[in-house]
C-alpha cells in the first residue's frame, strides 16, 4: 500500500514537471510586444520624456524574455512579454496624449493669431 502511494506521488510529480516543461515558446506574445514597441516608436515615444521610460522598460523586458526563452523558461518569458507589451502600450498612449496636447496648443495659437489679425484689419477699415 505504501509502495503504491509512493508510485502515485512520483507519477504525479513527473507529470507535473513534464507539463511545466512543455509550455510553448511565446512567439505570439513576443510579436505583440515588438509590434506595440514599434507603434510607440512611430508616434515619437522615444523623443518624449513622459514615454521614454516605458519604451526603455519594454526594451529591457523583451531582452530578458529572449534570454529566458533561450534558457527554456517559456512560462517566465511569457509573463515578461506581457509586461513588455503593457509598457510599450503605455508609452504609445502617453505619446498620443503629448501629441494631442501639442496639436491643441497649435490650434489655439492659430485661432488667437487669426482673431488678432481680424481685429487689426477691422480697425484699419
Amino acid at each position: 500500500m505504501k509502495t503504491r502511494l509512493s508510485l502515485i506521488l512520483v507519477t504525479a510529480a513527473t507529470v507535473t514537471v513534464a507539463c511545466g516543461a512543455s509550455f510553448p515558446e511565446p512567439t505570439q506574445r513576443l510579436a505583440d510586444a515588438q509590434g506595440a514597441r514599434r507603434s510607440a516608436e512611430e508616434v515619437g515615444a522615444n523623443n518624449q520624456p513622459a514615454s521614454q521610460l516605458y519604451v526603455k522598460l519594454a526594451d529591457e523586458e523583451m531582452t530578458k524574455a529572449n534570454a529566458l526563452i533561450k534558457d527554456g523558461d517559456n512560462r517566465a518569458a511569457d509573463r515578461m512579454l506581457v509586461r513588455a507589451k503593457a509598457d510599450a502600450e503605455l508609452a504609445l498612449a502617453l505619446a498620443h496624449e503629448q501629441n494631442a496636447k501639442v496639436e491643441t496648443q497649435q490650434a489655439i495659437d492659430k485661432a488667437t493669431a487669426t482673431t488678432t489679425t481680424n481685429a487689426i484689419q477691422g480697425v484699419q477699415k
